[in-house]
């Protein structure tokens, strides 16, 4: 059966842009270019932006080639920014009057920031940095990037932000049945496709599974608490889509990064709505799907192409 075509969504109003959008170039003459350990990523595990750049990291294997510096699951400046990214803001924006966020992917050549923008950020790393070793998976292979960027935007728009709407208390509630609607479209879509492939957009992994996965997380981790158990049960009803989440959670490229309880922290530090009966019911054991997984970074299963696994 061949999969539905994944379309994009009309344009939203998009979040503040991020600061810094300095790019990894092929060579010297692009100014910031490739190199072993010149650069330094800045994540905050908790942050989907960062989770999402940890698991393309590892997935490419360059645990030695650029090193990470986790940073608290809960911002600790009143801005929502971290103290310890502070010099580096300062150093790279005079004067910067922003919070000091993560995720960052830092110069230590120069001492200052070149990217904040999580998007950037993977693809330049899946670019730039990213091997040929049979273990590491092409996340952006050639004439896919239409339909990666088409998943990036369903999952921000249709998932994320409609997930987020559809819990919402101080939206009315033919806002929030809407929102819903388009949630669940957006679910069965994939649902359909994952019934007869292992991953989004195909039979191999690429950059577009990182961003549902991390989706997924936040739905059921984050968005799920504010929906009402009726809603949970609706989301949960895609057998073949949670089970692709399961197998994820199990590779330790994916799992290892998981930090559930960074997640209920920082959720509960900014969240300002109130939980909902979908509190009650959770989708997956997120806990119970990583507990065997090697969670040292250089432990590392070389076959990525992993077949469906079994209900939980």
């Amino acid at each position: 059966m061949p999969a539905a075509p994944l379309s994009t969504v009309p344009s939203l109003p998009s979040s503040p842009s991020p600061s810094f959008r300095g790019r990894i170039g092929c060579d010297a003459n692009s100014g910031y270019y490739a190199a072993p350990r010149r650069y330094r990523l800045h994540l905050s595990l908790s942050s989907p932006h960062s989770l999402r750049i940890a698991i393309t990291h590892s997935l490419l294997g360059l645990e030695e080639t650029l090193p990470i510096e986790l940073l608290p699951a809960v911002p600790d400046m009143p801005d929502g920014g971290h103290s310890a990214l502070l010099p580096l803001y300062e150093a790279s924006s005079h004067r910067h009057s922003g919070p000091a966020v993560a995720p960052v992917l830092s110069d230590t050549w120069t001492g200052r920031i070149v990217n904040s923008h999580s998007a950037h950020i993977r693809h330049d790393l899946a670019r730039h940095f990213g091997g040929d070793g049979p273990d590491r998976p092409v996340l952006h292979p050639h004439g896919a990037e239409e339909e990666i960027e088409a998943v990036e935007h369903l999952c921000q728009y249709r998932i994320d932000e409609a997930a987020q709407q559809a819990g919402q208390a101080d939206v009315d509630e033919a806002a929030r049945r809407t929102a819903l609607s388009s949630l669940l479209r957006v679910l069965g879509t994939l649902e359909a496709r994952l019934a007869h492939q292992d991953f989004v957009l195909g039979d191999r992994m690429t950059a577009a599974d990182v961003r549902l996965w991390v989706a997924l997380v936040q739905l059921d981790t984050v968005h799920r608490l504010h929906l009402d158990a009726a809603a949970v049960h609706r989301v949960a009803d895609h057998p073949h889509l949670w089970t692709y989440a399961r197998r994820l959670a199990a590779h330790p490229a994916f799992g290892c990064h998981l930090d559930l309880d960074g997640i209920a922290r920082r959720h509960h530090a900014r969240c300002q709505g109130l939980e909902a009966a979908g509190a009650a019911v959770q989708i997956l054991d997120w806990a119970a799907h990583i507990t065997d997984t090697p969670h040292a970074p250089t432990e590392r299963r070389s076959a990525l192409h992993l077949g469906p696994s079994g209900p939980a």
